[in-house]
């Protein structure tokens, strides 16, 4: 028997054909895939090598996020921008020296107190592991304390070393903070005549791209910065509040604490309150240190669940996935500053895929669907819900208001 072979309909491909178009389709994309993973290996390596000029940019450019609008306040009164920015500036230094001045005696002052009630704290829980359920020997503690001794005295140069690191990483912290002062105060100054200048050696096409991709991007990190400002800002009130209220050492400054860990979200705020805790457990217990947990949780579910719904808009908002992912990359490549950064840049790169996005739905004439509300919450029946229409008929809205109706009529 032959085998027939039969042509495809009329407007049809064969098999063949089908396969070597899904097969060229999938070695191009594999090739600009490649190259895109390239790009981003040299902008990764590039980063790393100019990281010390990039780092106090990128934090200029967040101070600026917040100290523009009273610098823009100050020049719409009539002062000339260097002594507006100087102002505003002085302003800053001086409201930061006197929170460092007002918490610095405190601390001072109650470190002996803490390394007494650490040392009464380590002498209570040796006596906890004496007892059941552990029930260790005072000789296996002794050995466990003794070998962790040993093992520091062992890494006595590696600590030596790091010292001596710490002490030059003081040094280029100084450094770094001087610079990024001096580039808050240019851009602050200067930092209006960038649009012109850019749309004279772009183009109009270009620019126009660019000044709108860049005012998106400057009023997402303007929002961002001072919504987690307020939020940090109750967040630090309430927790200190407890906190002098338990009677805690050290009250102000794990309020300060807590209030810069808002920058950094989720995380930030685990790690101050796991601190605060910890503080509270070996100065005044085991009941402090629960009642401490219990105000932490209660202000942490109070901001995620009221005041940054309220606070925060929907188009500022990433996924707790990508603050996450975003958070450990940027902490495992670079660090605290690397963790404190990663939600602004994710932020600013979500921003740039959303105009990408309008840009082809332009040149596609597709809409985007619709997104779907948000289930509703339990505290969502708490907040305040708007006013039912009155179900009146027409002919009632016709004849006037209640007032003017006779009486004993409904």
């Amino acid at each position: 028997m032959s085998e027939e072979t039969t042509n495809p309909p009329p407007g049809k491909k064969t098999r063949s054909e089908v396969y070597g178009e899904a097969g060229r389709w999938l070695a191009t994309w594999s090739w600009r895939t490649v190259a895109v993973a390239a790009l981003l290996f040299v902008l990764s390596w590039v980063i790393g090598e100019f990281w010390s000029i990039l780092l106090p940019v990128l934090l200029a450019i967040l101070l600026c996020t917040v100290l523009w609008p009273p610098v823009r306040w100050l020049r719409s009164k009539g002062l000339p921008p260097a002594l507006a920015t100087a102002l505003v500036l002085l302003f800053s230094l001086g409201l930061l020296g006197g929170i460092i001045g007002a918490i610095a005696p405190s601390i001072g002052g109650q470190s002996k107190e803490i390394a007494d009630r650490a040392v009464e704290g380590v002498g209570k829980v040796q006596k906890w592991a004496q007892g059941p359920p552990l029930n260790l020997q005072d000789e296996q503690i002794s050995k466990f304390v003794t070998s962790i001794t040993k093992k520091l005295q062992e890494s006595a140069e590696t600590i030596a070393t790091g010292v001596f690191t710490g002490v030059s990483a003081a040094g280029s912290f100084v450094v770094a903070i001087v610079m990024v002062a001096m580039l808050t105060f240019f851009f602050l100054k200067d930092g209006d005549k960038f649009m012109p200048w850019l749309k004279r050696h772009s183009g109009t096409p270009v620019s126009e791209h660019f000044a709108e991709l860049l005012s998106r991007i400057w009023a997402t990190l303007g929002g961002f910065i001072r919504t987690q400002a307020v939020v940090s800002f109750i967040d630090a009130l309430f927790i200190g509040l407890g906190l002098v209220i338990l009677q805690v050492p050290l009250a102000g400054a794990l309020a300060v604490i807590t209030f810069l860990g808002g920058f950094i979200p989720i995380v930030g705020a685990f790690v101050a309150g796991a601190l605060a805790v910890i503080v509270a457990l070996v100065t005044n217990g085991f009941g402090t240190a629960l009642a401490v947990l219990a105000v932490v949780i209660a202000v942490q579910q109070l901001e995620g669940n009221v005041l940054s719904p309220i606070l925060q808009s929907r188009s500022m908002q990433l996924h707790p996935a990508i603050v996450l992912l975003a958070i450990a990359f940027g902490g495992t490549q670079f660090g605290i500053i690397g963790a404190f950064l990663a939600v602004p840049v994710a932020a600013a790169i979500a921003v740039l895929f959303r105009y990408l996005g309008e840009l082809v739905d332009e040149q596609t004439g597709e809409t985007p669907p619709p997104e779907e509300e948000p289930k509703p919450s339990f505290w969502d029946k708490f907040r305040r819900k708007p006013a039912a229409p009155a179900a009146q008929s027409d002919a009632a809205a016709d004849a006037g208001p209640a007032k003017d109706a006779p009486a004993g009529t409904a």
